[in-house]
């Protein structure tokens, strides 16, 4: 499995809750892009449109070496596949409030398939990413202490 993007800043705003593997519709020159490395999923969500899955404001830059260099938008709404009743469970989930769908990892699976995984998250409150952030601090501090006791 190749990891292609990751988005980091998913998991320090949004607690997610759930996570799912789901396909996307791309053109060749998109996937070329994409085994470059040319991805970005900062501000990134999935919506429904029309009983349909799709990924908006994922910045997939233009191949260079393609053959037709069409000047569409590098962020264009992308339809993700994912079966009927995952569908309806997601509609289900996002009619609660404050549920969204958040891309984490755009990857290549081992049939060199793209692959996106969403989570199901629930935004964090201003106190919940403070208390995040001094659980990681604390727990990076114990760590120096361990290193320091059993250094030889």
């Amino acid at each position: 499995m190749k990891i292609v993007a990751t988005n980091k800043k998913a998991f320090f705003d949004y607690e997610v809750l759930e996570k799912i593997e789901a396909g996307v519709v791309l053109t060749g020159d998109e996937v070329k892009s994409l085994r470059a490395g040319h991805c970005s999923l900062v501000g990134a969500f999935a919506t429904f449109h029309k009983g349909e899955l799709f990924l908006l404001n994922v910045k997939i830059s233009s191949y260079s070496h393609a053959y037709q260099k069409d000047d569409k938008e590098d962020t264009a709404s992308r339809k993700l596949l994912l079966h009927k009743r995952e569908l309806m469970r997601l509609i289900g989930d996002i009619s609660k409030k404050g549920i969204t769908i958040i891309p984490l990892k755009v990857y290549f699976n081992e049939k060199s398939k793209v692959k996106v995984e969403l989570g199901i998250c629930k935004h964090k409150k201003a106190h919940n990413k403070k208390e995040a952030i001094k659980e990681r601090d604390i727990k990076r501090e114990t760590q120096r202490e361990i290193r320091k006791v059993y250094k030889y």
